[in-house]
């Protein structure tokens, strides 16, 4: 990919920041967050983005009652985009945003915007990475050179380039940047590409050409770069600051989730596709494939200052990141609170599950 087009990339990024920071936040009587003596939720109604793809922790916890136990309901906000779904965060349009991936908050963060993330969703999103069939494969390595249709503000390929020893990525390989992962797949079959990056919503439809002879499937993003953190939990800063019980109570109430969707997958599958009115084999495909589809509520804070460090390094994050401290946007504290109220509470549902997640809690945020 030329030179200009990256900056093209950048400076529409930055274009929507300025335009997210210059958003007033509106807040009604109701969603106004109020101090509480006894740990209730300052904020019972909490307005919520999960993209199209929804939010199988969130399901579940609608449907088992564990958001109603915390006294907390949703109120879904639609977007078209991520990036619309970012503009709502920062006009204070919705409280939290689930399924926007890592990089927009961060970018937000970085161009003045001042969100926190505070919890997790995907931790890895079983996202394929297609070619010819036939086509050679041996790692990243096969990247150097090639054309390839990933998006380079794609941190984990950046990333895992510049393990290789590579100090600019963005020049030992020719990234090329489509819209639509449809179109990608299609630049594949033409032979325009010789790799490119699906998305989770893809997999059905790739599984089907793998297994007709059309495409390969050569490996999953998550195997480029490990726990490479999909998509976080975000709020304005102030929000957080001022509805903590509230935070806690949504982390508590999908943290059962979380126990309850490790233990009981088919079902989830089910009510998953029934809340984004698609079909079971459709979420099946990404849903139920335990190498490449993890799901989390731990903030996963040593991979998102690995993405931040990488972003920047790479030239996709606003000139401002190099005065602000990446960890004063991440909040572990409430998280690690929460778990340990949760396990109080819950704990005997599923001790094993809890322990995990301690320990889970303390290799990836310490």
């Amino acid at each position: 990919m030329k030179k200009r087009i990256f900056a093209v990339l950048l400076a529409a990024a930055m274009t929507f920041s300025l335009a997210a920071c210059g958003g007033s936040s509106e807040e009604s009587a109701e969603g106004e967050g109020t101090k509480t003596e006894d740990g209730a939720p300052e904020q019972e109604v909490v307005k919520w983005n999960c993209g199209t793809s929804g939010n199988v922790l969130l399901t579940i916890a609608e449907d088992k009652g564990y958001l109603e136990d915390e006294g907390i309901s949703i109120e879904y906000v639609e977007a078209n985009a991520n990036a619309d779904a970012m503009t709502l965060l920062a006009t204070g349009k919705v409280d939290v945003v689930s399924n926007a991936g890592t990089s927009n908050p961060l970018q937000q963060i970085a161009s003045g915007v001042d969100l926190t993330i505070f919890g997790g969703h995907m931790v890895e999103g079983c996202m394929p990475v297609v070619a010819k069939a036939g086509a050679e494969w041996n790692g990243i390595e096969s990247f150097i050179g090639k054309k390839v249709a990933v998006n380079p503000s794609y941190f984990a390929f950046t990333g895992a380039v510049m393990d290789l020893g590579y100090e600019d990525p963005l020049s030992v390989v020719d990234w090329e940047v489509y819209s639509d992962y449809n179109d990608a797949l299609a630049a594949v079959v033409r032979g325009d590409v010789a790799y490119a990056l699906m998305g989770t919503g893809q997999n059905l439809a790739v599984q089907e050409m793998a297994a007709n002879g059309e495409i390969d499937i050569v490996s999953y993003q998550s195997e480029i770069m490990e726990n490479y953190s999909c998509c976080r939990m975000e709020a304005q800063t102030d929000w957080v600051n001022e509805n903590p019980n509230t935070v806690k109570a949504i982390i508590r109430a999908l943290l059962r989730a979380q126990s309850y969707y490790e233990n009981n997958k088919e079902e989830a599958v089910t009510l998953l596709a029934k809340d984004i009115e698609a079909t079971e084999e459709y979420v099946a495909a990404y849903m139920l494939d335990d190498e490449h589809y993890f799901v989390s509520v731990d903030p996963l804070k040593n991979s998102v200052k690995r993405a931040w460090d990488i972003l920047d390094k790479t030239g996709f994050l606003d000139e401002k990141a190099k005065d602000i401290n990446i960890d004063d946007h991440i909040n572990t504290e409430l998280y690690e609170e929460a778990l340990t109220e949760a396990t109080e509470k819950y704990g005997d549902e599923d001790p094993e599950f809890y322990e995990e997640m301690k320990t889970f809690f303390e290799e990836n945020d310490k």
